[in-house]
C-alpha cells in the first residue's frame, strides 16, 4: 500500500490552497466596500441599500446608471455612480449612502 504517495497527492494541493487563499484586509479609512461590510451596514441601518438609493434618485441623475461602486471614505460610505446620458456623455455622481443626498456630479 502506498499511502504516503496518496496522502502527499491530497495534502500538497490542500496546503497550497490554504497558503494561497486571500487574507481579508483590515478595514482602513478608504476602502472599497467589501460585500460583508456593506451588508452589515445596511442591516444595521447605517446606510441605505442600493435599491433604496436608486429608487430615490431615479429622476435626479443626468443619465442612465452604467456602473456603481460603494466606498468608505473618511469614515463615511459613498456610492459612486457612473452615468451615461442620451448624448453619450459620461458622468460620475457621488451619493452619501446614509442620507441618499447627491454630493456632487462631474462630467468625465
Amino acid at each position: 500500500m502506498q499511502f504516503p504517495g496518496i496522502l502527499g497527492f491530497l495534502v500538497v494541493p490542500l496546503l497550497a490552497g490554504v497558503l494561497l487563499a486571500p487574507v481579508p484586509a483590515a478595514a482602513s479609512d478608504h476602502d472599497k466596500g467589501a460585500p460583508d461590510a456593506v451588508r452589515r451596514a445596511v442591516e444595521a441601518g447605517e446606510i441605505k441599500s442600493l435599491a433604496d438609493i436608486l429608487a430615490s434618485l431615479r429622476d435626479k441623475l443626468p443619465g442612465q446608471v452604467a456602473g456603481v461602486e460603494i466606498e468608505r471614505e473618511r469614515g463615511r460610505w459613498i456610492y459612486e455612480f457612473r452615468l451615461v446620458d442620451d448624448k453619450g456623455r459620461l458622468y460620475e455622481a457621488y451619493v452619501d449612502a446614509r442620507s441618499g443626498e447627491i454630493e456632487r456630479v462631474k462630467e468625465k
